[in-house]
């Protein structure tokens, strides 16, 4: 018996419930149904609680270094610092020593709100109800596969 046979049934290699990209597309939505009621009280969509997560790590930050940090590109990061500063909670300002480089930083109600997002981690994981090691195991799996997959010229335009 091949691994496809005892794997699948009828061995069919494109059977949707044994696709990679289905089963993490079909997580990536619920995960995120589970962070959204808990960002919506500190007015957080998930990509913007991503750009402060980096923040809350780094501040301030380049623009460009925001961007490799979330392997974002700029017409997709940008809008969502435009909201995070009409928001109040960063500032977008011009390096001193790079005109041309734009520098992200948090205001203090940017650094404030950080206290709120303290709950968030525990509150997800409970949320799940999976325990913390699955979830670690999960996370090293999903870093590798992200390495691997950067090495292979993923995210390459």
């Amino acid at each position: 018996m091949t691994l496809a046979e005892a794997t699948h049934p009828d061995g069919d290699m494109l059977a949707l419930d044994r696709q990679v990209c289905f089963a993490l597309a079909v997580a990536n939505r619920a995960v995120l149904s589970v962070y959204r009621p808990l960002l919506e009280p500190m007015g957080l969509t998930h990509p913007q609680y991503l750009v402060m997560l980096a923040l809350w790590g780094e501040a301030p930050m380049s623009v460009k270094a925001i961007g490799t940090a979330l392997q974002l590109d700029s017409p997709t990061l940008s809008p969502l610092l435009k909201r995070l500063e009409a928001s109040g909670l960063i500032t977008r300002t011009r390096s001193a020593d790079d005109e041309r480089q734009l520098v992200v930083d948090l205001t203090d109600a940017g650094r404030a709100l950080r206290t709120q997002a303290e709950r968030i981690p525990g509150a997800v994981v409970a949320r799940l109800g999976v325990g913390l090691p699955e979830l670690e195991e999960l996370h090293r799996v999903l870093t590798n596969i992200n390495r691997a997959a950067l090495q292979a010229g993923a995210l390459n335009s």
